[in-house]
């Protein structure tokens, strides 16, 4: 039958518990490909991605915000997502259709992932944008938008099914 979106769309959940396993270098370059695929408003393609898999590093981002960041635990690899916001007043919506491709290609691999936020969020001593920027010598005119941890899943949850979709968030023509 070929490539089922729908299908890859209802398994994708946020997995925040991995296996310790690395991810293979196909796995990574994968990921990496729909990220840097992903449209870009008037196609500047300010989108960069940063990989880490080097264990303290992933470690390290964890303390890059007070809260939220479970997913980085276990992690064996990890994609922070940022973007030139000189190139891009809609850098936000670039960096996030750039994650969202990276998310959907993980399921598609049998990854798991999770999008832990960095943009308006906090550490103990800073913003979070700024921890990361700090500790990844990200220049200053980078956005940080998020990172989506990722590996091989160690927990399972159920798809989503179509008793899930909740259609009175629809609206035709007008609200």
């Amino acid at each position: 039958m070929g490539f089922d979106m729908s299908n890859i769309i209802m398994k994708r959940r946020s997995i925040r518990i991995f296996k310790d396993e690395r991810l293979a270098k196909e796995e990574i370059r994968e990921l990496v490909k729909a990220g840097l695929l992903a449209p870009t408003s008037r196609n500047n393609r300010g989108v960069e991605l940063i990989v880490v898999d080097e264990r303290d590093i992933i470690l390290k981002l964890k303390d890059c915000r007070n809260m939220g960041t479970k997913g980085l635990e276990t992690a064996t690899c990890a994609i922070v997502v940022i973007a030139d916001r000189e190139k891009s007043d809609v850098w936000v919506e670039d960096g996030a259709i750039a994650a969202s491709y990276i998310q959907l290609r993980a399921e598609d691999l049998g990854l798991g992932s999770v999008w832990i936020q960095m943009r308006n969020r906090v550490s103990d001593n800073d913003s979070s944008e700024n921890e990361v920027r700090r500790l990844l010598n990200i220049p200053e005119k980078y956005g940080v938008l998020c990172i989506i941890a990722l590996g091989y899943k160690k927990e399972n949850k159920a798809a989503y099914t179509e008793n899930d979709l909740e259609e009175s968030r629809v609206h035709f023509n007008k609200y």
